[in-house]
């Protein structure tokens, strides 16, 4: 199915409120949530991506969980894979919690001309993130600070090529970037902290 068509109804022989072969939340208040997020959303262009959006938005570590997408793939006939598929290829989406604040660095051919690379390796040693063997290299990375507050992505790019290197910071997008600028506001929000 394609994330911009609407979601299927129940399929045959099961009713809206058929629990037999759904999921048994744990959590009643979560799964209500996600419950209402599928009625406002079913029928609708785009209703995976509109679901999926709010449960993320909705958990305090900005990140779907496993159990979360099993139990949307359940109430909504998507099979898992499926959902998978969509969490995988948006960049939007998280599989892992995510810090406080989120630092985003395009690896985009006109960044990484302009030093995203150096950016990112600046702001990583300065909250202390070490990349894994794995990772060292990693046009794609992850990496969240042990207590929580930081969060360090890459993403493939913004389409803001004429201000690059860019760096979303908390959803604010910043060009012409920038060591010391990049230091600067992480060291603003570090601050906030203690204030």
């Amino acid at each position: 199915m394609n994330p911009e068509s609407s979601l299927r109804g129940p399929s045959a022989g099961a009713g809206a409120g058929d629990t037999s072969s759904a999921v048994n939340p744990p959590d009643s208040v979560r799964y209500a949530f996600i419950n209402e997020a599928i009625a406002r959303s079913t029928g609708r262009p785009g209703a995976l991506l509109g679901i999926l959006e709010a449960v993320q938005e909705r958990n305090p570590r900005k990140y779907l969980c496993a159990d979360e997408l099993s139990y949307i793939a359940a109430k909504t006939n998507i099979p898992l894979s499926q959902i998978f598929s969509v969490v995988t290829f948006y960049a939007l989406f998280n599989l892992e919690p995510q810090g406080d604040h989120t630092i985003c660095i395009c690896r985009g051919t006109a960044c990484h001309t302009r030093g995203s690379r150096t950016l990112l390796e600046s702001v990583r040693l300065e909250l202390g993130l070490e990349e894994t063997p794995g990772q060292a290299g990693a046009d794609k990375l992850t990496l969240t600070t042990a207590d929580g507050r930081f969060t360090i992505r890459t993403v493939a790019c913004f389409g803001q090529c004429a201000l690059a290197p860019v760096v979303e910071l908390d959803h604010r997008i910043l060009g012409h970037m920038n060591e010391r600028a990049l230091a600067r506001e992480v060291e603003g929000l570090e601050q906030e902290r203690h204030e």
